[in-house]
């Protein structure tokens, strides 16, 4: 049967690395994980008792298309409580994870062949999932000294969209409050659309991070019950869009995906409230990041950004390898550590990078650095 133009999308290739620990797992090897950006922790536990509770009261049944109207009011009221931003919420619009939300914001703000901007290096879905919408995304080449971040001047002049995110996706780094509204006036003066990624937003340690919706209502913002609420199987996100294009997201909402997943709405809300679990979360990847700057070094990694967020390090190992793939394999099949090549996130400069991710067990992570000092030392 013929397929699709529009399907020749590239591999996730942090899954395939994930596939091959899973069978070097099924063959008695002990790996450690540092390949995947999710949470070692379950969803927090008064999430999963108010899922018991609605699973013993009733059926879990169909929602309205953007969401539970009270999971949508408590959004709005995090955005006051984080940002001091008083929010519409009937401009938050809940989604099957950020993936839904981008399926949704591609698919309301951009026309076929349209150019869409995202930084390099950079979550790879975003790439693959406008590829698949027959639009086209550029790459922006982001560098070191602006810590793998956009800057106006990297900016083409005719892009429909730009897509950001802070903290950013492999490298941890985050857009102060200037950089960010810079970005956003020359996304405006150039009449390009604004899509703010800040599905890591509560995961950061040295400052917090600024939200697009404090400079500007004109804006898409993005975020997910993924990581700091620890749900990403969960499949639970949501977005906050301009007032004008609340209509237009409902109608689409209500014919791509009819509605969120109730279950996991019900879980969203009760999470919102469980501060101090989650804040235990965080305190474990603070820890973790302090063993990752101290000892990576160690074991030769040195070029790498700092991260201000996240739960993840990007290092620059070209003077160790141009084929960050193999290197992959051979730290896996070698020390038994899963970390991920950059060709997923910078297909032309990615085959000498690699992310590595400090979402596990502190104890998992000390593991995994004595395992690559090893390896690196008998290289």
């Amino acid at each position: 049967m013929r397929q699709s133009r529009r399907s020749a999308v590239d591999p996730f290739i942090v899954m395939d690395v994930m596939e091959a620990a899973r069978r070097a797992e099924e063959a008695g090897r002990h790996i450690i994980h540092m390949e995947v950006g999710q949470p070692g922790t379950p969803a927090p536990e008064g999430a999963r008792q108010a899922l018991v509770r609605a699973m013993e009261e009733g059926s879990l049944g169909y929602t309205v298309a953007l969401g539970l109207p009270e999971l949508r009011q408590r959004i709005a009221r995090l955005y006051k409580d984080w940002y001091g931003v008083d929010l519409n919420p009937e401009r938050v619009v809940v989604t099957a994870g950020s993936s839904g939300a981008f399926i949704l914001a591609f698919t309301a703000l951009f026309d076929t062949g349209d150019k869409v901007g995202v930084g390099a290096p950079g979550y790879p879905s975003y790439r693959q999932i406008l590829r698949a919408l027959d639009l086209q995304a550029v790459d922006i080449e982001t560098a070191a000294e602006h810590r793998y971040q956009p800057v106006p001047a990297d900016l083409p002049g005719d892009l429909a969209g730009l897509m950001v995110a802070s903290p950013a996706n492999p490298s941890g780094t985050m857009l102060d409050r200037e950089a960010l509204a810079s970005l956003v006036g020359a996304a405006h003066a150039q009449g390009t659309a604004f899509i703010s990624d800040e599905i890591y937003h509560g995961i950061q340690y040295d400052r917090r991070a600024v939200s697009a919706l404090e400079i500007s209502d004109d804006v898409y913002v993005i975020n997910s019950f993924s990581k700091y609420f620890s749900m990403t199987g969960w499949r639970i996100g949501w977005m906050v869009v301009p007032e004008d294009h609340i209509r237009t997201i409902e109608r689409l909402a209500q014919n791509l995906f009819i509605c969120p997943p109730h279950a996991s709405q019900v879980a969203a809300l009760a999470a919102m409230d469980c501060d101090e679990e989650l804040q235990a979360n965080v305190g474990v990847y603070a820890e973790n990041r302090r063993l990752m700057l101290e000892e990576l070094p160690k074991a030769g990694f040195t070029k790498i950004a700092p991260p201000d967020g996240a739960f993840y390090i990007y290092a620059d190992v070209s003077d160790l390898t141009d084929d960050s793939r193999a290197f992959a394999a051979e730290i896996l099949e070698k020390a038994g550590v899963a970390v991920t090549p950059g060709l997923d996130f910078d297909p032309a400069r990615g085959g000498g990078t690699i992310r590595f991710s400090y979402a596990r067990a502190t104890e998992d992570i000390a593991e995994g650095l004595e395992r690559l000092k090893r390896f690196m030392a008998a290289r």
